[in-house]
């Protein structure tokens, strides 16, 4: 790391009092020792920097220049990281948890031992040949997150498009707008959930919970529910694709389960699904 360089003085200003550093030029320096939490980077050159155990929790590093930067064990819960420049970077150790790695890139990534849970990925991010990322705990389409805890997480408007989600816990997540077509939902928790205007079109959903899920506007086009688990307080209002056989398998369940009343949006599951009904 000989040939990396100190940041000058008024660098040094502005990461001491974290000025807004977007667009910064960083490249090639030694950041280790800096505290950089919820500091704004976006499009920021850090390339062959220094970044080693460095905290970034809930950094704004948007379209910024990583490539090549030692990032080893640094902490990067939360962070903003969508179309950014990761090529050759080592990130060995490295926390990302519950970070956005939609559109980035990560070619030649370093990602021995890093911690993905909750990461966020799409079609348009690139990983290290070879890398396992679909079972690495990330979240994007057809990742295996069977099992996992996803309670109250925030994943409003991801593509989990063909994901095995089979007995996941996703009590109280906001999944509003979601894409969960093709996905394998079977026995998972879903209570309380947000899936306002989500897609889950040919979702297995045998033996999912939906207890006061809120499910308008959600498209079920092709959803089988002959075998799903209980809807208690499911506001069904508006959602698109039910067949008027599904919606009578629906309507054929017992009291306990329809008329329960759903107190975010004040309804109960009888009438939402009554409504499209006698529309």
């Amino acid at each position: 790391m000989s040939h990396l360089e100190t940041p000058s003085a008024s660098l040094l200003e502005r990461l001491s009092v974290k000025h807004d550093l977007s667009g910064a030029d960083l490249s090639g320096k030694d950041l280790r020792g800096f505290d950089l939490y919820r500091v704004n980077l976006a499009g920021a050159n850090l390339a062959n920097s220094c970044l080693q155990g460095v905290t970034l929790i809930g950094a704004n590093l948007t379209a910024a220049n990583l490539s090549g930067a030692q990032l080893q064990k640094a902490d990067l819960r939360g962070v903003a990281l969508t179309r950014a420049n990761l090529v050759r970077a080592n990130l060995t150790g490295a926390f990302i948890h519950r970070s956005d790695l939609r559109e980035a890139n990560l070619t030649d990534v370093v990602l021995d031992e890093a911690k993905l849970n909750i990461a966020l990925y799409d079609d348009s991010t690139q990983w290290p040949e070879g890398f396992r990322y679909k079972s690495s705990g990330a979240v994007g389409p057809e990742a295996v997150l069977n099992g996992a805890f996803l309670n109250t997480a925030y994943l409003r408007g991801v593509n989990l498009r063909g994901a095995k989600l089979l007995g996941a816990y996703l009590s109280g997540a906001d999944l509003t707008g979601a894409i969960l077509d093709d996905a394998s939902l079977s026995g998972a928790n879903l209570q309380k959930a947000f899936l306002t205007g989500a897609s889950l079109r040919n979702t297995r959903v045998s033996g999912t919970e939906f207890q006061k899920a809120d499910l308008r506007a959600t498209d079920l086009t092709g959803v089988e529910f002959d075998m799903v688990g209980n809807i208690a307080g499911a506001d069904f209002t508006m959602a698109q694709g039910l067949t008027p056989n599904t919606r009578g398998q629906l309507l054929g369940r017992g009291a306990s389960e329809l008329d329960v009343w759903n107190g975010l949006t004040r309804n109960t599951t009888r009438r939402s699904l009554e409504v499209k009904a006698a529309a």
